[in-house]
């Protein structure tokens, strides 16, 4: 008798990954939310502003699906330690946010004002700055040396890739390889810190250690990517920020730079001009390039790429719901509408 054929488990939605991760997410919420208490009345109003946002808490997340498909702690499961490092990725990343607003004077992130929109540049960098040292408070005490230098190098890589983006401000002469530089160090390096410190605290080897920054690092990549097409592809009410906004900021991302290397000699002029002086009032003949050297469909297959080098990198693990839940949001970051 043939054996009975064996049956791929289904990759989860994003509402199955945010249901497995609920309980210990909830945990790291409320961590979170004690850990931001401060006598300075300020730093209570502007931070509990901008991590109340909402938002899919996906870099927490990752630690924490990261750590449960390694069977947790040293196999005790999802516990205390990676609850409080989840916490201090999201204060990394929410310091980041309050810092990138103003560097970009954007007013809406989100669906709703900003905090430097409410309280002005100077509050928010501030209260980015407490964000930062409060991380280094939760992480110092872990007491593990490995910790802390992953994210001090994380944290530092960041802060490269923000001066390296502000280097090609309406910079037209921007190509693919400096535009992929910028996001590895803004979102890809904290991504892959993430899915990381998940592998380190499950006391894993090397190689799956490095299995599982692999994994982050190709996620960000495709993550930001997909990101850049939405602001060609969406619109502001889905997206929840301004269409056009990184044109406006003189950002040249992925869809614009191919339409730039790939138009005539006219088309590629007036993109440049675009580029050089956040012209939205070009949009409509930008839109028109991107679309007709197939900027968008170009950009959709290089976050596609990452997207499968990403779930490539997790081949070697055992599969549970951890796993599954890190290849959905894999395929997740490429199909998202915002």
């Amino acid at each position: 008798m043939p054996p009975s054929p064996t049956t791929t488990p289904a990759v989860p939605d994003l509402a199955t990954i945010q249901d497995l991760a609920r309980r210990d997410m909830a945990a790291v919420d409320a961590l979170i939310r004690r850990r931001l208490a401060s006598d300075v009345v300020l730093i209570n109003q502007v931070a509990e502003y901008i991590v109340g946002a909402g938002g899919k808490r996906l870099r927490p997340m990752l630690l924490l699906l990261a750590n449960g498909a390694l069977g947790g702690s040293g196999g005790r499961g999802i516990g205390e330690h990676a609850h409080q490092l989840a916490a201090v990725v999201e204060f990394i990343h929410t310091a980041t946010l309050l810092h990138d607003d103003v560097v970009d004077e954007s007013d809406l992130r989100r669906g709703r004002k900003t905090a430097n929109a409410v309280w002005g540049n100077a509050a928010s960098v501030l209260v980015g700055d407490f964000l930062y040292s409060r991380s280094f408070q939760l992480m110092v005490e872990l007491e593990r040396i490995a910790v802390m230098q992953i994210l001090a190098d994380t944290t530092n890589r960041i802060a490269e890739g923000e001066v390296l983006q502000l280097l090609h401000v309406r910079n037209p002469d921007t190509d693919e390889a400096a535009y992929l530089r910028v996001i590895e160090r803004k979102t890809a390096v904290l991504f892959a810190a993430a899915t990381r410190l998940g592998a380190l605290l499950a006391d894993a080897d090397e190689v799956t250690c490095e299995a599982l920054h692999d994994y982050g690092m190709n996620l960000g990549y495709a993550f930001q990517i997909a990101d850049d097409v939405l602001d060609y592809a969406s619109d502001a009410a889905t997206l929840g920020k301004n269409l056009g906004d990184d044109l406006a900021e003189g950002k040249a991302t992925l869809p614009l730079i191919h339409a730039i290397a790939h138009s005539n000699e006219a088309t590629r002029a007036r993109l440049r001009h675009a580029v050089e002086h956040g012209d939205t009032g070009a949009m409509p003949d930008v839109l028109a390039a991107i679309h007709a050297t197939g900027g968008l469909d170009y950009s959709r297959r290089r976050a596609q790429e990452y997207a499968q080098a990403a779930e490539h990198a997790l081949d070697g693990l055992d599969e549970n719901d951890y796993t599954l839940a890190l290849r959905g949001l894999a395929r997740y970051a490429v199909s998202r509408d915002h």
